[in-house]
C-alpha cells in the first residue's frame, strides 16, 4: 500500500472538520473527489495508520457467506424472514458507517505532517503564475511577514496572486481551500514546510501540530505536579 496525496488531503480535511457531521458524498464534494476516491483515500488513511474507525467494520464477504450458509439450512419461511431482517441490518449498518465512520489519529497524522509528508510529497516551485496564495503569502500569514517577500501561488484561473507557482499536494487543493478556511490554512502552511525559509517552517511547525494534535502541547501532569 503506497500513501497517496489525496489520502494526506483526506485526512486533513477530517482534521478541519472537527465534530461536524460529515459522509462520504459530503467529503467528495468538498475535496473535488469522486465518491469512491473519498472510500479510498479513507481506507488507505486507515490503514497507514492516520485515521482510526469511529464504529466496528461492515461484516466481511466471508462472515456473510458463512451466514447465507447457515441460513440455508433453516426451513424457508424462517429464512425470509432472517433476510429480510438481515437486509434493514445491513442498512442501518451502511448508514451508521456512511456518517463520521473515521477520525484524525491526531497524534500519527501531526508526527507525519510535521516530519515525513514532505518528503513523500515534495514541494515543487513552478513559473510565475496568477493564482492563489500559498506558504507564507496565505491569509494564515498575514501581517507575519514584511511586504515584499516572494509570494507563492497555487496557479489557478481564478487567482488573484501573481506569485512563483507552487505545484499543490494534488490538483483539487485550490478548489478544496477555497471552500475551507480552516483547511486552506492547514495546506498553506503544509507549504511553508514545503518550500520556505528557515523562519516560516518554524512557524508552520508550531501552528499545524496545534492545529492537528492540540493535545500534544498540553503540560504532562507530572510535570505539572512538579
Amino acid at each position: 500500500m503506497q500513501l497517496k496525496p489525496q489520502d494526506f488531503l483526506v485526512a486533513l480535511k477530517l482534521v478541519a472538520l472537527g465534530a461536524q457531521r460529515w459522509t462520504y458524498a459530503r467529503l467528495a464534494h468538498e475535496l473535488g473527489l469522486s465518491a469512491s476516491e473519498a472510500h479510498a483515500c479513507v481506507r488507505r488513511g486507515l490503514q497507514a495508520g492516520l485515521l482510526l474507525p469511529n464504529r466496528e467494520l461492515p461484516p466481511q464477504p466471508a462472515q456473510a457467506g458463512a451466514a447465507a450458509a447457515l441460513a440455508a439450512h433453516e426451513p424457508m419461511g424462517i429464512y425470509r424472514v432472517t433476510r429480510k431482517r438481515a437486509r434493514r441490518a445491513a442498512v442501518a449498518d451502511g448508514d451508521a458507517v456512511a456518517d463520521n465512520a473515521v477520525r484524525p489519529h491526531a497524534h500519527n497524522l501531526a508526527e507525519f505532517a510535521l516530519h515525513g509528508a514532505k518528503y513523500a510529497f515534495p514541494g515543487v516551485r513552478l513559473p510565475l503564475a496568477v493564482g492563489v496564495p500559498t506558504s507564507h503569502s496565505a491569509p494564515a500569514f498575514a501581517g507575519v511577514f514584511a511586504p515584499g517577500s516572494t509570494d507563492f501561488v497555487w496557479p489557478h484561473p481564478n487567482g488573484s496572486v501573481r506569485g512563483v507557482g507552487v505545484e499543490p499536494l494534488h490538483p483539487s487543493v485550490p478548489f478544496a481551500a477555497m471552500q475551507d478556511a480552516r483547511l486552506y490554512e492547514m495546506l498553506a502552511l503544509f507549504d511553508a514546510l514545503r518550500v520556505g525559509k528557515a523562519r516560516e517552517r518554524g512557524m508552520a511547525l508550531e501552528r499545524l501540530q496545534a492545529l492537528i494534535d492540540p493535545d500534544a502541547l498540553l503540560p504532562n501532569k507530572e510535570e505539572a505536579r512538579g
